[in-house]
This record gives structure tokens, sequence and C-alpha cells, in this order.
């Protein structure tokens, strides 16, 4: 068993390697994961592919049908408390854009991570990714700046990237006057933002700019692609399934050579070298856990330090559910104590 290998089966009684040759049945959701599909479906959720990128961004997200389970549970649905947040703009490529940033209790300075949240290009925001920024500003003792982007289809391919790649260069300007230090910066990022996150590392190398000193991907989209195991798995699954993602794609991408393009199919880049340390975190039941691991692959055989996390019996999303899904509150773990130690706070293990 190689190197790699062994660290995905360190919590072996909460963490599944998924051989990507290997065909499985369809996976279940553990209980406290299906309390929140069921309350997304309570919620009048539909598959996106379905509806209008304008219907979609009104329709309940998980992050609401979080708040259902707290609600029906008799548990506060108060977010997670941290120092202090600010809402503030920055000028990108394309005008303002929105960035909340979120302080952790305590004097500083304090280590930087610019987080870039999901959605596909399409649709969610900073309220939607709340909870997440607020986990890792605790968790990791960290400058959380949670960046929002210009989104499809108003705003084709590279918009967000350009926007992501543009809160980057922000944040290494602006470390200092956040009481964080420039030194210190790292990226973060869910699902499209995973990808936006690892794009960012290679323009970063390749640009020759401030590299981040970590890159946290969770369930990032790593491939313009879709016919893995877990996208054969995983077709129907709630909330992200195989139509969804290609619908996330269709909105996007200016026409299909776009996803030939390494900043959209990070798999697909030439090099993988020099890339920082990196966290990739999956769950079982999403279509995109088999890129993931893919992509953590790739990079440790280039020689970066990855750690490869896949949780079972969790959906796609799971990772902002701390308060009502343990492993969420497991994986925030893993995340900010290989952070830190990217952060020169504590060994990463």
């Amino acid at each position: 068993m190689d190197i790699f290998r062994l660290a995905v089966l360190t919590t072996a009684s909460v963490v599944t390697t998924i051989s990507l040759g290997l065909a499985q049945a369809p996976p279940k959701a553990d209980p406290q994961m299906q309390a929140v599909l069921d309350q997304l479906g309570k919620l009048g959720s539909k598959p996106l592919e379905t509806l209008s990128p304008e219907e979609a961004r009104k329709q309940s997200s998980p992050a609401d049908a979080v708040m259902a389970v707290l609600k029906s549970q008799g548990k506060s649905t108060a977010p997670e408390a941290v120092g202090k947040v600010d809402n503030k703009t920055f000028a990108g490529p394309g005008g303002a854009v929105p960035i909340r940033i979120y302080t952790p209790a305590g004097r500083g300075p304090f280590p930087v991570i610019l987080y870039i949240h999901g959605g596909g290009w399409v649709i969610a925001d900073l309220d939607t990714y709340d909870a997440s920024p607020r986990a890792l500003a605790n968790a990791a003792q960290a400058v959380v700046v949670s960046t929002h982007y210009r989104q499809a289809p108003e705003h084709k391919f590279p918009a967000a990237h350009d926007d992501t790649w543009a809160a980057y260069e922000w944040v290494l300007k602006n470390a200092k006057s956040l009481n964080g230090d420039p030194a210190k910066v790292a990226l973060a990022g869910e699902s499209a933002g995973g990808n936006m996150a690892a794009a960012i590392s290679m323009m970063a190398r390749d640009r020759k700019v401030r590299m981040p000193v970590h890159q946290l991907l969770v369930y990032p989209v790593a491939n313009h692609a879709f016919d893995t195991p877990s996208y054969q798995e995983n077709a129907n699954a709630t909330p992200l399934g195989k139509a969804s993602m290609q619908w996330f794609f269709g909105h996007y991408l200016k026409n299909p050579a776009d996803g030939d393009n390494a900043r959209v199919s990070v798999m697909r880049a030439a090099n993988f070298k020099g890339l920082p340390p990196t966290t990739v975190i999956t769950g079982q039941i999403d279509p995109l856990r088999s890129e993931g691991e893919s992509y953590a692959k790739k990079l440790q055989e280039a020689g970066v330090d990855v750690r490869y996390q896949n949780y079972d019996g969790v959906t796609h999303e799971f990772f902002g559910m701390g308060a009502v899904v343990d492993k969420a509150k497991q994986a925030v773990q893993l995340a900010a104590m290989r952070l830190k130690g990217s952060f020169g706070v504590l060994s990463a293990s």
C-alpha cells in the first residue's frame, strides 16, 4: 500500500477510499445527511436541470435545509459566532465584487484564507455559503475572505475565474490591513470554488506571483467529463447529479471547447509540479468524488504534499453542514489541521 493510500485510510471508521475502476452499488446517506435531504425535499427543491438560472437562484438551498433540520430539532439557527464580520467590495475586472471578511477572536495578525464559494458558476452567493468560512475562521484561527464573482449565463467563462484571480491578488495586497499575515495566505474553495482555487494556484505558479501556502479543495470540479465511476454511481444523486453538472457547464462555458481549458479542467493541466500543499475532501454520494481523488493522485505523483479524504454517507455540499452533520465537523477539523500545518502553527500530518 503506497503512502497516498495510507493517508486516505487514517480514519477508516468514517473514511473510505473509492477505487476508480471499481463499480459499486448506489450508496446510501447516513441518518444525519438523510435528515438534511428530507428537509430539502420538503422545501420543494427541484432538480436544477428542470429550472432556469433565475428560478434556480430563488429555490431553497442545502443551507436552507440545514436551518430546517435545526428548527425541527428545537435548536438555534444562529450562525456560528466569529470575532467580527465585515462586508466590502473590491474593484474586479468587470466591476465591484462583493467580499465578506470573517475575523476570529484574538489579537492577530492572523493567517488569511481566500474562500471561494460553490454554485456551479451560476447560483449561490456569500449568504448561501456563510457557514463554511465561519467554521474555517474559528477552526484554523485565520481571517477568511469569502469572495463572490460574476455568474453565468450572464457572464460566461472566464468571468468567474478572472474575478477570483483578482480576489487573490487583492488579498495578497491587502492582507496586512485585514490584521492578516501576507506571508501566510491560503486558498479554499467548494465545488466550482474548488476548481477556481486550483486554477489560481497554477496561475500564481506560472505568473510568478506569490504562491498560496496551502490549497483546500472541497469536492472540486476538476474535469469537463461525465464518465467516471462516481458519475455513474451518483447520476441521480441529490443535491447534485450528472444532469445538474451538465446544466452548470452548459450555462458557464461559451462552447464545449472551453471545457478543454486547464482553468476549467484542471485535470488536463500540462504541469502539476510546484503547487502548494493540498488537502482534497470529497463525499461518497457525489458525482465529483472520482475526479477529486484523481486530481489528488496527479498532485501526489508530481511530488506535491497531498492529503485526500473521502467521507462515506454524505453528499455534495456536506462540508458546511457542521451544525447537523458530524462528518462535516470532522472534515473542517482535518482542513484546519492541514491549514495550520502550512501556516506553521502545528505539524501537518
